[in-house]
C-alpha cells in the first residue's frame, strides 16, 4: 500500500522522513509546495523542495531544519563586502543546488525533471514532486502593503499583519503530470496532509486545478495532521496568521479550514477535548502525539497515520 503526501518545508519534511523510516520509500510520493519559489541573485530557488530534499538526503541542518549541515557562507561574506543583497542567506553548498537548478531550467528542463535529477544526485529515495511546473507565487497582503512571500517571511520575519493571501498564477497553472499520477495510483492507501502551514504551504498546493478536486473526490481517505498543538504552532507563523485573519488558533479551526477536503484529522493528545467538536463536522479524529522531536517520534506519527487510514471503510 502506498501513500501520497502534501508537504511544505520543515514540519512536512519531518513527517515525510518518518514515513521513509516506516515503510518502503518506493511506496511514498511527496507533492511539494512551490509557491515559495522565487528568483534571487539571478538563481531559481525552491525553498520547500530543498528542505525536503536535504532532509531526506540526511544532510539538513538539524538546528534549523533547513539548509545544509556544516554549511559555510564565504560567498555571502564576499557579497556583503560588495554591498550585495544578503538578507536571504545562501550557504556555499546550497548555492550549488541553485546554480544547477537554474542551469537546467534555462536549458529547458521542467522543474519536475530538475527536482528528480537533484534528488537522484543526492540519493534521495522518496520522489519529491513539484505541485506544478508553472510559476505560482504567494502574495501576502499586509498592513505594509502587498509583499512577495520571501520578503514577508524572511526579510521582514513574518512581522507584518496578514490581511489576505493570494496565490498568483494558480488559476492558470497546470498540475505536474507526476503529481497527478501520485494522486491516482491504484495502490494508494491514503493521501496525507502534513502539519505544514495551511495558508502558506498547503493551500497553494490545493489551489492548483486538479489537486483539490482529486482530494475531494478521492476513493481513499484524506488525512491531515493539525499543525496547532494546545493553541500554538510549534514552528512558524501559523497561529499568528490565524489570529490576524480573525480565526481561533486551534485544532478545531484547522478542521474547519480543511472541511470538505479531508476525511480525518490527527490531533495531539493535548487537544483531545476537541475530538467531539471536530467529529461533529463529519471528520474522523485520531488522537496521538504529534510533536516530532526525533526519528522515533516521526516514525511513530507516521505509524499512527497508517493505523488511522486502515480504520476507514473503502469507498466504492
Amino acid at each position: 500500500m502506498s501513500y501520497t503526501i502534501l508537504s511544505g518545508g520543515v514540519g512536512g519534511a519531518k513527517l515525510v522522513s518518518g514515513f521513509g523510516a516506516l515503510i518502503n520509500s518506493a511506496e511514498v510520493r511527496v507533492i511539494a509546495n512551490t509557491a515559495d519559489d522565487f528568483m534571487h541573485l539571478g538563481l531559481n530557488i525552491s525553498p520547500d523542495i530543498d528542505t525536503l530534499m536535504y532532509t531526506l538526503a540526511g544532510i539538513a541542518n538539524p538546528q534549523t531544519g533547513w539548509g545544509i549541515v556544516d554549511e559555510t557562507f564565504s560567498c555571502m561574506s564576499a557579497l556583503d563586502e560588495l554591498d550585495g543583497a544578503i538578507w536571504f542567506r545562501l550557504g556555499d553548498k546550497d548555492l550549488a543546488t541553485h546554480l544547477q537548478r537554474t542551469t537546467m531550467l534555462q536549458k529547458g528542463s521542467s522543474l519536475s525533471d530538475v527536482t528528480a535529477a537533484l534528488c537522484s544526485a543526492l540519493e534521495v529515495q522518496i520522489p519529491i514532486i513539484p505541485m506544478t511546473n508553472d510559476l505560482v507565487a504567494t502574495r501576502v497582503h499586509t498592513d505594509d502593503g502587498v509583499l512577495d512571500f520571501q520578503d514577508y517571511f524572511v526579510r521582514r520575519q513574518a512581522q507584518p499583519v496578514v490581511k489576505r493571501l493570494v496565490y498568483a498564477g494558480s488559476d492558470t497553472a497546470a498540475i505536474a503530470p507526476t503529481a497527478r499520477d501520485a494522486l491516482l495510483r491504484d495502490s494508494l492507501k491514503a493521501i496525507v496532509i502534513t502539519p505544514s502551514n495551511p495558508y502558506l504551504s498547503i493551500d497553494p498546493i490545493l489551489s492548483i486545478a486538479g489537486i483539490g478536486e482529486a482530494l475531494r473526490e478521492s476513493k481513499v481517505p484524506v488525512i491531515a495532521v493539525s499543525p496547532i498543538v494546545g493553541g500554538r504552532a510549534l514552528k512558524g507563523p501559523t497561529a499568528k496568521i490565524m489570529n490576524e485573519l480573525g480565526l481561533e488558533s486551534s485544532a478545531l479551526a484547522i478542521a474547519k479550514h480543511y472541511h470538505g477536503t479531508i476525511d480525518g484529522l490527527v490531533i495531539d493528545t493535548t487537544d483531545s477535548a476537541l475530538q467531539g467538536s471536530i467529529e461533529a463536522l463529519g471528520i474522523k479524529v485520531y488522537v496521538s502525539n504529534t510533536v516530532m522531536t526525533d526519528l522515533i517520534s516521526k516514525k511513530d506519527l507516521a505509524a499512527a497515520i497508517t493505523d488511522f487510514a486502515a480504520s476507514f471503510e473503502p469507498n466504492a
